[in-house]
């Protein structure tokens, strides 16, 4: 009869040594889990730097095309003998190299 508890006793034994061999096996880790988890948090990817790129340049061409249009219109009126059209093209042509000298760096 005591061999019939015996098993099952060391069956039990056996798994729950494994259950706490995992759960030690998680406290160790847990710190290196942790600190990798803030360093990707902390950093950025490629890709998102590249998402970032790519919305700063839209924006930015989609500003410039703006500028362009208005651009085109004062000169068209400034050709057309009007004084003021003339100096706000000149002015709108500065803004569109302000906002070209502001682009960003092309990635290398």
């Amino acid at each position: 009869m005591r061999g019939i508890f015996t098993i099952p006793l060391t069956l039990a034994t056996l798994a729950l040594s494994g259950c706490i061999a995992k759960t030690a096996l998680d406290v160790a880790t847990l710190p290196v889990r942790a600190a990798s988890s803030a360093v990707d948090l902390a950093t950025t990817s490629q890709s998102e730097k590249d998402e970032k790129r790519g919305r700063e340049l839209r924006e930015a061409e989609k500003e410039i095309g703006k500028l362009e249009r208005r651009y085109s219109d004062e000169r068209e009126d400034c050709m057309d003998g009007d004084k003021n059209a003339c100096l706000d093209a000149r002015a709108t042509y500065q803004e569109i190299q302000a906002l070209l000298g502001r682009m960003p760096p092309p990635n290398r």
